[in-house]
Order: structure tokens, then C-alpha cells, then sequence
């Protein structure tokens, strides 16, 4: 299905801040929808020759929908959308007419005119209408919920028609919550509470309100609530705010162990100011939960803290005793030894800075290879090199993968390139320098990685399967073990030993590193 931003561009001639606008009409009309008990049709117009496009439909979420199939990407034209071009004539909502037979269902159509207003905040030209259709098979005597809904989905939709609805988007909110159903108030221009649904009620006694709420000064109220009456608060100056006009970002209330959010939009029809609607969601579980996971956080990046501290406690004790020993081969396994815990203890104090069980492990790649060329027992100086991104990795995957690249990459520096000899000739010029590159990609859910050398390859007697020291015999292991992953050793097509690495992500993981 094409994006509302595909339809507009092939089929119509509007301007990219006229399909911006659109955009945010149909990021910000559920509430229209619940408010109306109807679907939400927008209709542009197509190259001026009589005929609407639909490009986006929303059914609500408080009544039947009017359409069983999807509308969005149908073109329409004639005396099915006479009702749309008067509205773009004219830039009025339409509201007359009789019913009209959708299959079995009976709906009434309502056109409301789209207009982005100028820079200086003048009327601008109408852009498109949104259909409002409303199922009339289950229509009845409307209750007092439903009247309040209907009046304020009628002053949104005059703002729809004047261009000061939907209000700009803050930084970093989404539209998500609170919802018409989650609890609705309106204020009258003084601020004062004309309604409050069910729902809104029994937000407000959560925070410690007994009392009805209609009759209420909102921003006071939530000033007492948050328990300084004098001084003003976000929620309060949230409310304030709305009255004047403006439309603020959401706002919580705490008190009494609970928590509220609330969002003040302004109701202003034809430019007049004549109140504010407040949705208010109770999130008080929601809040709990942050705070327990925000703890567990806490406590999960403490014991990886104090694991990596273990861990270089451990490499110290080696470094001190591989420097008591006497026997040349027992200091270099211990020496070894401390690389290999070393190591470990970068995934550990990275998981330690972390907000979650994964570790960005591109700069854990890098310290390896730096510090395999530092220790490396070798005369040449052997270049670095990473190619393509690891991205993001759990921390089950990532433990076990830097052990593996970090003795490969230790191998590649020392057994790739033989000692410096001072009797030989020299090296000519323009010959390659010594380097090891990292070579990463993913494939269909997998890790593909590379570790080439451009040294003197594998020995002819290699045996790729069962041959090696120890670290090699690590690296098998842990690949084919814990990693549940291939390793192959073979020589470079264009010389050097070249190891491949193939391991299987999660889904999680590979969606991760997608991104």
C-alpha cells in the first residue's frame, strides 16, 4: 500500500509543505474520530478535473466503522464527492444531505474543508477535505458523554477548517496517549471544568480527588494536587497555556503515590478562544514499572562493573606472577593469559556504561586490534584496519566474539609476519605494508566476519581442521560452541591467511543491527 506521501505526489500538484500538513492532520485525528464517533476519509483533489483521491482513513475506536474496506488509494468522482468539492470550493464545512447506503450500513456525510494557513497567519488556500462518515445503524438518544464529545469534535473540526488544528508537534512526543477514552475534560475560556467523563473522574480520585470536577479552576486544581497552591506547576501552566491559545507539551501530575498525564489542547473555532480540552491518562502502573526497570538497570550495570573489576583484578595477579617465572614458555601462556582476561573485561566495562544487555561493539573491535599490535611479540610493525559495522550486540554473542577476534587478530600479528631480518635485502618499494584488516557484514540474519593478513599464509603441512596452538583451539571452540556459529582458515586469494567467521544472530539482534 502506497504512503500518503505517494498518493499526494503522483497524483496531485501539491506543494511538499502542503503534504507535511496533511501529514500531521492524519498523525493527530484519532482523537477527531473518537470525538465524532465517525471515519475519518482525507480526500485531495486530482489535477483540477472533478475527481478526490483518498489518502489516508481512520476508523473510531469509540463506535462502528462506516467502511468494512479500506478506502485509502481509491479515486472517486461525480455525484459521489459533490459534498467534498463544495467544501474545497468553498472552503465551509458541508453538512447537508440525506443519508447514503454504504452495502447494508447507512452513514452521514460531513466534508470538512483542509486549510494550511501562511507564515503571517493568514487564512491560506484549502488543500484537501476530510470526509467525516458516521455509521447511523446504531444511532440513539445521545447521552450527556456523547453530546460533549460531539460539541468538542465539531469546534476541532472548524479548526481543521481554519488551520490552527493539529497543534505543532514537540520534540520527541508521539500521539499515542492519553486517548479520548482514557479521559477527557473541557474547560470553558475561564478555565473552569464544563465536563469531565467517567474516566477523567477516576484519574483525578486516584491523585487524591474525591469531588466532581465540574465547576473546578483545572490549573489551581493541579497546583493543590501537586501540593504548592501558590507556586505554579507544568501541569497547571499547561492548562494556562491552552486558554491563551497555545498548545503545550504534555505534562504529569504526581501526588499521592499516582500519576496522571495530562495534554491541554486549545479550543479555538473561528479564531475564537473558547476554552481548552485536557485528555488525561492514568500511568500510574506505566511509572512503576519505569521505576523498577530503571532500578534493575541500575543493579545489572553495577555487577557488570564490578565483574570487569574482577576480571582486570585477575589479569594483575597473572601479569605479577608471569613476571616470577623463570621458564620463558609458562610466562608467555601467562601473558596470554591476561590478554584473554583483559579482553573479556572490555565487554564487561561497556555493558557497565550501558542502558541494556547489548554493547555497540565497533569500539570494543578497535581496542582489541590496537592493543593486539601493542603486545604482539613481533618486530614489524603490522597496520590495523576495520571494514563495515558490527553495530549492536547482546552481550551473550559479544563476550564470546571478542575472545575469538582477539586471538585471531593476535595470530594474524604474530605468525603472519615473520621477524625483521638485518642481513636480508631490503624491502622494495612500493610493497604493501603489514596490516590486518576486520572485514564485517550481515547476511540474512547472520555476522559475517573476516580477519586477513597480508603475511606469508598458512604453512603447506596446515591442518585447518584440527592444527594450531592453543588459542586457535580457543577459537574453535567458542565459534562452534558458544557462538553456534563456522570458522574457516584458509589463504588469501592474494596471499596472507584469512579466517571467516559466520554467526548466527536472534531475530532481536538482526533487527538491531538492520538499523
Amino acid at each position: 500500500m502506497s504512503t500518503l506521501r505517494d498518493l499526494a505526489e503522483e497524483h496531485t500538484a501539491l506543494r511538499p509543505a502542503d503534504i507535511d500538513h496533511l501529514h500531521r492532520i492524519a498523525g493527530d485525528w484519532q482523537l477527531l474520530s473518537d470525538l465524532s464517533f465517525a471515519d475519518l476519509l482525507l480526500w485531495v483533489p486530482v489535477d483540477g478535473d472533478g475527481t478526490f483521491l483518498c489518502v489516508a482513513q481512520v476508523r473510531p475506536t469509540t463506535a462502528p466503522t462506516a467502511y468494512l474496506d479500506d478506502q485509502v488509494g481509491r479515486i472517486v468522482g461525480g455525484p459521489e464527492v459533490a459534498h467534498l468539492e463544495v467544501a474545497h470550493r468553498q472552503g465551509r464545512i458541508w453538512r447537508e444531505g440525506d443519508p447514503v447506503w454504504y452495502g447494508d450500513v447507512p452513514a452521514r456525510h460531513e466534508a470538512i474543508p483542509v486549510r494550511l494557513r501562511t507564515g503571517d497567519g493568514e487564512h491560506g488556500e484549502v488543500i484537501g477535505v476530510v470526509g467525516r462518515d458516521t455509521n447511523l445503524s446504531t444511532a440513539r438518544t445521545p447521552s450527556q458523554l456523547e453530546l460533549n464529545y460531539l460539541t468538542t469534535a465539531d469546534d476541532l473540526a472548524q479548526m481543521i477548517a481554519d488551520g490552527t488544528f493539529p497543534p505543532p508537534r514537540h520534540p520527541g512526543e508521539t500521539t499515542s496517549a492519553p486517548r479520548v477514552g482514557d479521559g477527557l475534560v473541557r474547560l470553558d475560556a475561564n478555565g473552569k471544568v464544563t465536563y469531565a467523563s467517567p474516566n477523567a473522574q477516576s484519574a483525578y480520585r486516584r491523585l487524591g480527588y474525591a469531588s466532581h470536577l465540574v465547576g473546578e479552576d483545572l490549573a489551581k486544581l493541579h497546583r493543590r494536587l501537586a501540593g504548592d497552591p501558590l507556586e505554579g506547576t507544568d501541569a497547571g501552566n499547561a492548562v494556562l497555556a491552552a486558554l491563551r491559545g497555545e498548545a503545550p507539551p504534555r505534562r504529569e501530575v504526581d501526588a499521592r503515590g499516582a500519576t496522571m498525564l495530562t495534554r491541554a489542547l486549545p479550543l479555538m473555532p473561528a479564531g475564537v478562544p473558547i476554552g481548552a480540552l485536557v485528555l488525561v491518562r492514568d500511568i500510574t502502573e506505566v511509572r512503576r514499572r519505569d521505576r523498577a526497570l530503571i532500578t534493575k538497570d541500575a543493579t545489572i550495570r553495577e555487577i557488570h562493573h564490578r565483574v570487569k573489576n574482577n576480571l582486570q583484578t585477575v589479569a594483575a595477579l597473572l601479569r605479577l606472577q608471569a613476571r616470577r617465572v623463570a621458564m620463558p614458555e609458562a610466562r608467555v601462556a601467562l601473558e596470554e593469559s591476561v590478554r584473554r582476561v583483559a579482553s573479556i573485561a572490555l565487554v564487561h566495562e561497556t555493558l557497565s556504561l550501558s542502558s541494556d544487555e547489548a554493547v555497540e561493539f565497533d569500539g570494543i573491535v578497535d581496542r582489541v586490534a590496537s592493543a593486539a599490535t601493542e603486545v604482539a611479540a613481533t618486530e614489524v610493525t603490522v597496520g590495523m584496519r576495520r571494514r563495515g559495522s558490527f553495530g549492536i550486540l547482546p552481550a551473550e554473542i559479544a563476550t564470546s566474539l571478542v575472545m575469538v577476534l582477539n586471538e585471531l587478530l593476535l595470530n594474524a600479528v604474530e605468525h603472519g609476519f615473520p621477524p625483521v631480518d638485518e642481513e636480508a635485502a631490503p624491502t622494495p618499494a612500493g610493497a604493501p605494508r603489514p596490516e590486518v584488516v576486520v572485514s564485517v557484514h550481515r547476511h540474512r540474519k547472520q555476522l559475517h566476519v573476516s580477519v586477513a593478513d597480508n603475511g606469508r599464509g598458512l604453512p603447506g603441512q596446515f591442518d585447518a581442521e584440527r592444527g594450531g596452538n592453543l588459542g586457535l583451539q580457543i577459537v574453535r571452540a567458542l565459534v562452534t560452541g558458544e557462538l553456534r556459529g563456522t570458522i574457516e582458515l584458509r589463504n588469501g586469494a592474494a596471499g596472507g591467511t584469512e579466517a571467516v567467521l559466520v554467526v548466527p544472530l536472534a531475530r532481536g539482534t538482526a533487527d538491531r543491527l538492520s538499523g
